[in-house]
């Protein structure tokens, strides 16, 4: 966890921590190779949530934090739909669905409000 350590953020660290749910949880659920691709996109979602924070966070402007967070904004949302899809077809049981799930929502949460926060921001100047 001493990636986390270092970035104070909870958005930073919230995404971080749920790219680690993420990459556990994937490597725990068994399918066959017809369904590998469903895995597959809701690990890539999953993780670049947190990757994209990471990136705004070092963003040359503030149009371009935005849209890195847009962008996340966009994965986490996508990554909600690919549980409900996993829970949906039993990959996924109903605690593990909702534990994963409001994380996913409180991230959601969290980068709608920065986002607003930063354009808020940005009309005041």
């Amino acid at each position: 966890m001493l990636y986390i350590q270092s970035h104070n953020s909870p958005l930073t660290k919230k995404s971080y921590l749920f790219g680690v749910r993420i990459t556990n949880m994937v490597k725990y659920i068994n399918c066959s190779p017809k369904e590998y691709g469903m895995i597959n996109q809701v690990f890539r979602s999953g993780t670049a949530i947190g990757a994209l924070v990471s990136d705004a966070t070092y963003a040359q402007s503030s149009a371009d934090f935005i849209s890195k967070l847009s962008i996340a904004l966009k994965e986490c949302n996508e990554t909600l739909y690919w549980l409900n899809i996993l829970k949906d077809t039993e990959y996924l049981n109903e605690d593990d669905f909702e534990s994963m799930s409001k994380d996913c929502q409180e991230l959601l949460a969290l980068l709608i409000s920065s986002i607003k926060t930063t354009k808020q921001n940005n009309e005041k100047k």
